[in-house]
Formats: structure tokens, C-alpha cells, sequence
């Protein structure tokens, strides 16, 4: 009875620890975007796993797409990119990311072998758009913040705004339903200071059809947004994703003149490159229609635009200390991760180490006839042996 007893006991401990750890990944509250803070409203959770971004330069104008992966119970949620002059903003499209992806996907490439392997005959028998200008308008009153504009975007409730205080900042962003995380204020401050402005998001998606009354929760991946701000320089906000909760996850896909790499990891793991190189921008025109590549990848100054893709974690997203800035690489050398498949040498269709085999085989023949026919016209020629004496005869 005692053993029976300490055996329910041990499997009481087991469930308690791990309802334990079920209950405190839901109750706590996650907040995670490279673009900054994202935060769900009524308690519920939402993670963003992952952010993709396309982000393209010309000197002079920045434009960037983005959409975020997320995964949760929440019903709404919003978060605030921080931008270093006046932006516009209008929806994104979906199949623009898909077909990046096509374009730095690795390429499959043949490689040959020489000498059979296994398998292989004789060792196996098988046979076998918006508005450009640099920041304008009146700046905000002390203590203030000044709402530039406020669109609907789809299911997005975007405010575009400007403050020198981040403290009234953040007050105006919770009275008006942008709910973000406590510590956003102090995040703030280095923009602040910078005099940058800001693009706050609030997405709540549709009620499901026939009339239903919850709202379906956020999942998956977003619908995308389109930023376009002036820019003397290549920078993608990713100072507040400090005040994230999990790691992080980024894909950066940036179009510029030259190659591209960040200044520094920012407190990340070292950028994982994908492509560098410049696609063919005509060749996804008729795609480009309907996703918006062929304006992505459109010739820079006249000349063809470099397409840099890489991936980039953080695993301690409280270390990320700055934003990433982007300048060009010493050289545009291009770069492509390709799959290898492994097959035999052959020349119309005869492997090539039989016909090596063969031929040093007939070489070899070759040489030895040669030799010996050598050594048959070089030998010296017999000696004649002595003459006889002629016989000599008496007369009779």
C-alpha cells in the first residue's frame, strides 16, 4: 500500500508541475514585434514569432512592407513603429513576401563524381506610394503630441503621429485604444530625442461570417503594411522589440544599389545571409502585376537594384540595444545557397571512369607494341661464322 501510494504521489507532483507551467505560459502577457511593441487587449496573449519586412532604398526615400506571424488567444492587438520623418501608409500585399521567397530559395545543382559509389554499376546490380516628403507641418506644442493623420486600413486602425514627450505619448496612445506596454514610454525616449515620429497600429480582426459574436483570434500571418518615409540613411526600427517576452525572429529583405549588410548584430545572433544579388526584375513583371516585385526590384538611378536577403534571432531580445542600420558591403559579390545532387560522370551516357579505364588500358597496349617493335628493329645483326678452307687436290 505504501509503494501504491508514493506511485500516485509521484504522478500527482507530475500533472500539478505540469499544469503549473501551462497556466503561467497563458497568463503571461507577450509582447513581441522588430517593429516594436505588440500588445493584446482583455488580458489574453498574442506572440509574434516571427516579422518579415522588405525593405527598399533609393538615398533618399525608404519604403517598407511588413507582416508579422503571430500565434495566441487574442482578439485585437496593437503596436507603434517608430520612424525617422513623416510617413505615408497603405496596405501591403500577402504574395510580395511569397515571391521574394521564391526568388532567394536555393537553387538545385548537379554535382559529379568521378569513381563509382555504391549503388552505382559495377558495385551494385540494381539499374536504376504615398506621400514623400520630408517631415512638414507645425511641430507639437510642449508636452504634446500631434496627430498627423488617422486612416482605416483594412482591418487596421492606423494613427500617424508626432510628440515631444514620450510620456504624453504614451497617455494619448492608451486613451485612444492603443494599448502598449508600461515600459513603451522610456523605450521611447531615444526617439523622442532624435525627433522622430511615430506610425501606432491597432488590428482587430472581423467578426466571422453569419453573424457570430466573438471575433476570430490573431493567427498566422498578418495582413501586411506599406511605410514609405524620406530617409538620408537605411534604417529598420528595432530598438523597442527589447520589450519583448520570447525570442525573436527576423527576415529582412532589402533592395538598394549596392549589397547591403547591418553595422553591427545589435545584441542579436550574427545575420544569417540568404541571397545577395540582383534578380531579374522583368522576368517577375508578369507576377509583379499582382504582388508588387517588379516595383520592389525596379532599377535604382537607371542601374539594377541589389536584392539582400538575411535572417537574423535574438535570443535575449532584452539585449537589443539599437536599430539596425544598413550600408553597403565592400563588394556587390553575389551569393546564393544552392542543393546539391550527387551523380556519376558519364559521356553519352557511358561512365567516364570505364572510358579512363578503357583508354589507359589502349594506352598501355600501345606502348608495349611500340616497345617491343623498338626492341625488334634495334637488335644488331648476327656475325657470319669463319669460312672453310677449300679442299686442295693432287694431280693425278
Amino acid at each position: 500500500m505504501g509503494v501504491r501510494g508514493a506511485w500516485w504521489d509521484r504522478v500527482l507532483r507530475l500533472v500539478l508541475a505540469v499544469v503549473s507551467i501551462q497556466v503561467l505560459m497563458v497568463a503571461q502577457p507577450a509582447w513581441a514585434c522588430g517593429c516594436g511593441a505588440a500588445v493584446p487587449a482583455g488580458g489574453r496573449t498574442l506572440t509574434v514569432g516571427r516579422e518579415t519586412s522588405v525593405v527598399r532604398w533609393d538615398g533618399r526615400v525608404e519604403e517598407i512592407d511588413m507582416q508579422l506571424t503571430v500565434s495566441g488567444d487574442a482578439e485585437s492587438a496593437a503596436w507603434i513603429m517608430p520612424v525617422p520623418s513623416r510617413a505615408s501608409v497603405t496596405l501591403g500585399n500577402s504574395a510580395l513576401f511569397g515571391e521574394l521567397e521564391r526568388v532567394v530559395a536555393p537553387v538545385e545543382r548537379v554535382r559529379h563524381y568521378f569513381w563509382p559509389r555504391s549503388g552505382d554499376w559495377p558495385l551494385s546490380d540494381d539499374s536504376g506610394g504615398g506621400d514623400r516628403s520630408p517631415r512638414a507641418g507645425a511641430a507639437p506644442g510642449a508636452g504634446g503630441v500631434e496627430v498627423v493623420g488617422r486612416e482605416r486600413l483594412g482591418p487596421f486602425d492606423v494613427a500617424r503621429l508626432a510628440a515631444d514627450d514620450p510620456q504624453a505619448l504614451g497617455s494619448w496612445l492608451t486613451q485612444n485604444g492603443f494599448h502598449l506596454p508600461p515600459a513603451l514610454a522610456t523605450a521611447l525616449e531615444p526617439y523622442v530625442r532624435q525627433h522622430w515620429e511615430y506610425v501606432a497600429i491597432r488590428l482587430a480582426p472581423e467578426a466571422p461570417a453569419g453573424g457570430g459574436v466573438r471575433p476570430a483570434t490573431l493567427r498566422g500571418s498578418l495582413d501586411p503594411l506599406h511605410l514609405s518615409f524620406a530617409s538620408d540613411r537605411l534604417v529598420y526600427p528595432m530598438r523597442l522589440s527589447r520589450l519583448a517576452k520570447v525570442p525573436q525572429h527576423l527576415r529582412l529583405y532589402v533592395v538598394a544599389a549596392h549589397r547591403m549588410q547591418p553595422r553591427s548584430d545589435i545584441g542579436g545572433a550574427t545575420p544569417n545571409v540568404l541571397y545577395a544579388g540582383k534578380p531579374d526584375a522583368a522576368r517577375s513583371a508578369g507576377a509583379g502585376q499582382s504582388t508588387g516585385i517588379a516595383d520592389r526590384l525596379a532599377p535604382i538611378d537607371g542601374k539594377p537594384a541589389f536584392l539582400t536577403a538575411f535572417d537574423q534571432n535574438f535570443p535575449i531580445p532584452a539585449d537589443i540595444v539599437d536599430d539596425h542600420e544598413l550600408r553597403p558591403a565592400a563588394r556587390d559579390n553575389g551569393y546564393q545557397r544552392a542543393t546539391y545532387r550527387d551523380e556519376l560522370l558519364t559521356v553519352a551516357g557511358i561512365p567516364a571512369w570505364l572510358l579512363s579505364v578503357l583508354g589507359a588500358l589502349v594506352v598501355l597496349l600501345a606502348a608495349g607494341l611500340l616497345w617491343r617493335r623498338r626492341r625488334i628493329t634495334r637488335r644488331p645483326p648476327t656475325a657470319p661464322g669463319p669460312v672453310p678452307p677449300r679442299p686442295t687436290y693432287a694431280p693425278s
